[in-house]
């Protein structure tokens, strides 16, 4: 290559001949453009996930939608609304596209903030708090993984927070809902865990 030269690359499974007419007669692209046909594409194996890391690929099980909310469980005094419950289900649809420790904080089917990628869950809890501002009063808090302690509930709790949504299976999973009932918060445990790294 020339230095200088800016070449478009685009890599396909197959083209069509008008797209390729496009592509190599347009002035805009027909001298920069390099078309690489490559066959049809093997799809990827079912329920599995790959992640590029050096040296390798990392093979793990896919996190995949819908879930089953049949198997979805109110663990806790209080039962959230129907407006409730809409939100939730955003909120859990959310939380598995945001790296984690991942919460989210949602009302009206809008995400308010996120908390991402922290050591520790609670500070996750506090950016998606902060983030959501003078919105958080009233909405609901997804978790892609279950609460190690009640310290992230007392913390959705001060903010007004109504309901949250969280896969469950932690050690401490009855002092997290006593401290949900303790505040009024109406609670699910979905069995499932959206980690993304």
């Amino acid at each position: 290559a020339e230095p200088g030269l800016f070449v478009e690359a685009i890599i396909a499974p197959e083209f069509q001949p008008e797209a390729i007419e496009i592509l190599t007669t347009r002035p805009k692209w027909k001298a920069n453009v390099r078309l690489m046909r490559v066959g049809p594409l093997a799809p990827p194996a079912a329920g599995w996930a790959y992640r590029p890391i050096e040296g390798g690929l990392l093979l793990q099980q896919a996190d995949v939608l819908p879930d089953e909310e049949t198997e979805w469980q109110v663990v806790t005094e209080a039962k959230p609304t129907k407006a409730q419950m809409a939100d939730l289900r955003f909120a859990w649809a959310m939380v598995r596209f945001v790296k984690s420790n991942a919460i989210t904080v949602c009302k009206d089917r809008m995400l308010l903030g996120a908390g991402a990628g922290q050591m520790s869950r609670v500070d996750s809890v506090e950016i998606a708090i902060s983030k959501a501002g003078d919105r958080v009063n009233g909405s609901v808090l997804g978790s892609d993984a279950f609460f190690p302690f009640p310290d992230s509930i007392e913390r959705a709790a001060a903010a007004g927070i109504g309901a949250i949504i969280q896969p469950g299976g932690s050690r401490n999973d009855q002092a997290v809902v006593e401290a949900c009932n303790k505040h009024g918060l109406a609670m699910l445990f979905t069995g499932r865990r959206h980690f993304r790294h």
